[in-house]
């Protein structure tokens, strides 16, 4: 098949571009749409399934607790510290160019982590795949803003947005599915399974699709980059220490994190001071601004804890076949695809604190629920609808919030200031995971006493304990389940107090009609 070049279409479409304020022509804009759909679902499912694989991973590699956290955090750390750059990135380079770099890296990373011999191999690739994921998560909406007019964009992000949302919510059930086979190596066929997905969305972007004129002559922020993700990493891997033995630390945990906090405050230094930073500091002058993302960075932490280690909890020791345990997080995705909506008009009429505050408290509500009720292992008749409660409490916030982020900033950083409240989410999800990791492995080698070596939280034995010895490992993952969805419905009920006090109010319906 010939390129869109040798088919005759324009290498830059500048007099459409003119016309109609994009570079695509009609006909390639729904091959645009199918590509950003496959590329974002790639990105959305993997956190999800691969915490639900985390139990087999372990099995078949041999990984620690440690090992499982950077399996996660590996990847979660270049996507967060990365994710602007990448944004930025597709304006130097084009975002067709950037786009497709990015899928392309995300599964041939994947493939290679289908194929990882160990632990340690798999951690370096699911870095890697992080690199990938950053430049491909971004690219998939700005690739659609910049495709489509102006009077086509809503729908098209829309429909974009409709089927993400059913391909997270499928994807895990489909990934439970393999994974119910029962060979622990089947977790190798949740990240092959990127490479056909992937192929199709490169075909069409690079076959299909002209390319696009880069809009801006700029620099990209290297060394900020650089910063970022050298300071949050050893933030995160301090975190994770608190969990490993003192005698195999090579400096005590406080240690790292003081090192990440002061490349952290290099990075501030230097963003006040770099021509073109990447992250706008002058945009958290706005209290509401400020507040939106100490909200998200709360919030995300401890739904990014819960999301990681409920599922792992209830396959490794509640005994649940991955297909079952994947059904519990289904409200999530079905309330945020049904009800998101209608909650995002509601916040643009009433202002954004209320709902905030509600689905905060909603949230942690849910998740004092969970640590009451850990112990009963009624997954369905009571872990089930607590779980479906915190999907209803997130459906309730997640479009407010974008709405908060968006009006805090002037409208010509409304993408910046997305975007950086997008890598404040993955963040605090990436910290809670070590965090509260290190927290639940101290909880279960103390409820398990001096039977702490015969298994580790949230991993299968490797032998067959005898039955003493089993009840005492369940209730002890029970113990670290209730610590970590103790500490994130607490929380929750502060992301709660920061969204009332920080956050406007108005009622747009009763001044239209005053």
């Amino acid at each position: 098949m010939d390129s869109p070049e040798a088919a005759g279409h324009p290498a830059t479409a500048p007099d459409m571009t003119r016309q109609t304020g994009t570079f695509c022509p009609r006909e390639s804009r729904r091959f645009v749409l199918i590509s950003a759909i496959l590329a974002s679902s790639m990105g959305f499912i993997d956190g999800s399934v691969v915490a639900l694989a985390m139990p087999a991973i372990r099995a078949d590699l041999g990984a620690s607790l440690v090992d499982a956290q950077w399996i996660n955090n590996g990847y979660m750390l270049f996507l967060s510290a990365l994710v602007l750059l990448g944004g930025a990135a597709g304006d130097v380079f084009g975002v067709r160019r950037v786009f497709g770099a990015g899928i392309a890296l995300f599964v041939l990373m994947s493939l290679a982590c289908a194929l990882a011999p160990d632990s340690g191999t798999l951690i370096v690739l699911r870095a890697a795949q992080g690199v990938g994921a950053a430049f491909m998560v971004p690219g998939s909406l700005a690739i659609i803003a910049k495709s489509y007019p102006a009077g086509e964009r809503g729908a098209a992000i829309g429909t974009w947005a409709a089927a993400s949302s059913l391909t997270t919510a499928l994807g895990p059930f489909v990934g439970g599915l393999v994974l119910a086979f029962g060979e622990d190596w089947m977790w190798r066929v949740i990240f092959a399974i990127n490479g056909p997905i992937g192929l199709v969305a490169l075909y069409l972007l690079f076959f299909r699709v002209p390319p696009d004129r880069p809009e801006t002559v700029r620099r990209l922020d290297v060394p900020g980059a650089v910063l970022a993700t050298g300071g949050l990493g050893l933030i995160t891997w301090g975190l994770t220490a608190f969990g490993v033995p003192s005698d195999n630390r090579i400096m005590p945990p406080i240690g790292w994190i003081v090192l990440g906090a002061m490349l952290a405050a290099g990075f501030v230094w230097w963003e006040k001071r770099a021509r073109e930073p990447m992250v706008k500091l002058a945009l958290f002058r706005s209290r509401a601004f400020s507040g939106a993302n100490v909200y998200t960075a709360i919030l995300f932490f401890a739904f990014g804890a819960t999301l990681f280690f409920v599922p792992m909890t209830l396959v490794s020791a509640w005994g649940a076949p991955e297909w079952k345990a994947s059904l519990m997080m289904l409200p999530l995705s079905v309330f945020i695809g049904t009800l998101s909506g209608r909650m995002g008009r509601l916040a643009d009429a009433r202002g954004p604190r209320l709902f905030l505050t509600a689905g905060a408290a909603i949230v942690g509500v849910a998740f004092i629920g969970l640590a009451l009720t850990a112990p009963l292992m009624m997954m369905w008749s009571v872990t089930f609808p607590f779980l479906a409660l915190m999907g209803f409490g997130m459906s309730v916030l997640v479009s407010p919030l974008s709405t908060a982020v968006m009006q805090a900033a002037p409208d010509d950083d409304s993408g910046l200031a997305s975007g950086i409240n997008n890598a404040v989410a993955r963040s605090g999800s990436m910290l809670a995971v070590a965090a509260l990791g290190a927290l639940a492995g101290i909880v279960f080698d103390l409820a398990m006493g001096g039977s702490a070596g015969l298994a580790e939280f949230g991993a299968r034995p490797d032998t067959m304990l005898d039955p003493t010895a089993e009840e005492l490992r369940i209730a002890a993952s029970n113990m670290a389940l209730q610590a970590v969805v103790a500490v994130s419905g607490a929380l929750c009920l502060l992301a709660a107090l920061v969204a009332w006090f920080t956050q406007p109010s108005w009622n747009r319906v009763a001044e239209a009609t005053a």
